[in-house]
């Protein structure tokens, strides 16, 4: 396994948005990507194993894995663009939100988000107190 910590959103090391990107054969159990992920103490450790043509992809946080995360998975793309898939310039991941495609254009990297659909949900006490006044409308996605 090969861990690397990759600062989304700038050129400058030790800023932008950090993600440590590990880059594994196999899965390792979920209690070792939990510990490695509380270690690293980022918003997000992501996880990637090479599934035929494309790459499985996952996102931890100290609190638990997530749905998604782009910062983490341009970070990942440009881990896999740039030290294991020199000659591509496109990495497609398999996600829990469904397929992540990245494509590099020069230093630039470019992520296609999928859409979510949004439903509306009833206006609760705990979000009028949370927000501080009654929403007219609340949505989830």
């Amino acid at each position: 396994m090969k861990q690397y910590v990759v600062d989304a959103f700038t050129d400058k090391v030790s800023h932008g948005n950090p993600a440590a990107i590990c880059v594994v054969d196999a899965w390792p159990s979920e209690e070792l990507m939990m510990a490695m992920t509380r270690e690293n103490n980022l918003s997000e450790t992501a996880f990637t194993v090479k599934e035929g043509e494309h790459y499985r992809l996952r996102w931890f946080t100290p609190g638990g894995e997530i749905d998604l995360c782009g910062h983490a998975t341009l970070a990942c793309a440009f881990v896999l663009l740039n030290f294991y898939e020199t000659g591509m310039s496109r990495v497609t991941f398999q996600t829990m939100s469904g397929k992540l495609a990245v494509e590099r254009r020069g230093d630039l990297y470019e992520i296609d988000f999928p859409a979510y659909d949004l439903a509306t949900v009833p206006v609760t006490q705990e979000i009028i107190d949370a927000v501080g006044t009654p929403p007219v409308e609340v949505y989830l996605g």
